[in-house]
């Protein structure tokens, strides 16, 4: 029987009852937080969309447990409900309002020493969070080194040129920007200072990044110079990842790019373990994100696909997104896009979620 004189009284508390599940990250409920719409009922069956924070949301089978239990049994007449799901990234407001640049927040991706595999977690991070649905851009802040385009299968040759803007070349459903595409691979790029400040404006600025991106993943070199000042001086980034392996000297230095960061103002989302397993050890990075009262946004094992999908090109949310390293990835992206949400959502910087489409 469809919806009949009593339908609005029927919608109201199917309403109502939803008034009661809370987001767990957020810890509001989900319709104060705007998340519920279109509701119809008929036959029993209550159908309406949840709009997410992410594509990339790891708590849907919650929502549906949640919302099953709230509605079927408890509200006279709903007998069954039917879920679909929807996405709205926060616009983190200091984009929006200081840069002419499509995107929805910008993080960077740091470490405190080389070697750890930052930018291998940079780049599955970007890939695995564009399969979940998202839009995403990539750059290559590490200006000398650039290793984002081996990883991601392309070789050296200047991005087509549109007007006054490059186009971002892509891989893996990721946009992507490095001074890799620009410069002999078999010469040095010597930059510092104001040369290298104005290259990292150039990455984002001069070139035509299209529609809103989801994120901005932004790989930066290692340590604690030029690069990263010069990115948090030059751009309002939405928080910042760090990647450190789990052996003492690494976290040592991990702890002071957190605190380079924190002098800076700059978010920190939370600490990435990686290459854990026998050789390094385990642990040492949930230790210091214990430490420092910061999420431990989990650990990736020192798996050899890992490292020659990097030199193929084929990362391994893609080659082998079922192996543990593929699986351990993935969750970590979607532990990212979350905090990032929450991150944007507890601030004051953030375009309400029920504002921009």
């Amino acid at each position: 029987m469809s919806v009949s004189e009593n339908g609005s009284s029927l919608h109201d508390a199917v309403m109502a009852a939803l008034s009661t599940v809370i987001e767990p990250e957020l810890h509001q409920d989900i319709v104060s937080l705007n998340m519920v719409r279109n509701l119809s009922i008929e036959d029993g069956t209550a159908a309406f969309t949840i709009v997410l924070t992410t594509p990339a949301c790891p708590l849907k089978d919650v929502f549906l447990e949640r919302c099953h239990a709230a509605l079927v049994g408890k509200v006279p007449g709903i007998e069954q409900i039917d879920i679909q799901w929807d996405a709205n990234v926060p616009t983190d407001k200091r984009i929006h309002g200081r840069l002419d640049v499509p995107m929805r927040s910008i993080v960077a991706i740091a470490s405190g020493k080389g070697g750890v595999g930052k930018t291998t977690v940079a780049v599955n991070l970007a890939v695995a969070l564009v399969e979940a649905g998202s839009a995403v851009g990539l750059i290559d802040a590490d200006i000398t080194n650039p290793n984002v385009p081996q990883m991601m299968g392309l070789s050296y040759g200047p991005p087509r040129v549109v007007g006054k803007k490059m186009l971002p070349i892509e891989a893996h459903g990721v946009k992507l920007m490095s001074t890799g595409f620009l410069t002999d691979p078999n010469k040095p790029l010597i930059l510092r200072g104001p040369m290298l400040h104005g290259a990292i404006r150039q990455l984002f600025s001069d070139v035509d990044w299209g529609n809103n991106l989801d994120y901005m993943i932004v790989d930066l070199p290692p340590g604690t110079g030029d690069a990263p000042l010069s990115l948090a001086q030059s751009f309002p980034l939405t928080g910042a990842i760090i990647v450190t392996q789990p052996q003492a000297v690494a976290v040592a230095d991990a702890r002071r790019s957190m605190a380079m960061f924190e002098t800076l103002n700059v978010p920190i989302l939370g600490i990435i373990e990686n290459m854990t397993g026998e050789f390094f050890g385990s642990g040492g990075g949930e230790a210091l994100a214990e430490e420092r009262g910061i999420p431990f946004l989990g650990r990736t094992p020192m798996q050899a696909s890992v490292r020659s999908g990097g030199d193929e090109g084929l990362p391994v949310v893609v080659e082998e997104p079922g192996s543990e390293a593929g699986v351990a990835f993935n969750g970590i992206a979607q532990q990212v896009a979350a905090r990032i949400s929450v991150v944007m959502l507890e601030s004051a910087n953030v375009i309400p979620i029920d504002v921009v489409g």
